[in-house]
């Protein structure tokens, strides 16, 4: 009987980036999907009337692996350092905590609780690498979400 080998995951890449004016005020998400096989392309964006940079940042990336059907091996490109350390050094520590952060001596909850616990569903259903993008260096997909996450939070400006 010949070995059996499970399905390889699809390979995608997500590019993700927020846009805030004030911080709080207006903000805007946007992501692009990648299908690394076939090139196909998925954009999406959003935005609120009152919100942070950090919620937006949290929710381009949610929103970007929410918009996959199946569990993927996602590379997550971000200029956000602050979703960056959360996933690859905070988030654990945190779990372990129940979701508190230490601030001293002292347990404080963690900011922005909601997005880190289902961003943490997430990226326990798909495989991801987060990778840093230097923010408006001219990397195409950056640029592209950066846009479209300042055309969102554009139409919540007064």
């Amino acid at each position: 009987m010949p070995p059996t080998t499970a399905p390889s995951l699809p390979c995608v890449e997500l590019y993700t980036d927020g846009a805030c004016s004030g911080n709080p005020g207006p903000g805007g998400w946007a992501f692009v999907l990648r299908d690394q096989k076939t090139g196909k392309e998925l954009e999406g964006s959003g935005g609120e009337a009152v919100t942070t940079n950090n919620q937006m940042e949290l929710l381009a990336t949610i929103r970007g692996l929410e918009a996959l059907r199946r569990p993927c091996k996602v590379t997550l490109y971000a200029d956000s350092k602050y979703v960056g350390q959360g996933l690859s050094s905070w988030m654990a520590g945190w779990k372990r905590r129940g979701w508190k952060r230490k601030e001293g001596s002292q347990l404080k909850p963690v900011k922005n609780v909601e997005l880190w616990q289902r961003l943490d569903e997430l990226v326990q259903r798909h495989q991801v690498v987060f990778e840093h993008v230097k923010g408006h260096s001219g990397h195409p997909e950056n640029e592209r979400c950066d846009q479209l996450a300042v055309a969102a939070s554009q139409k919540y400006r007064k």
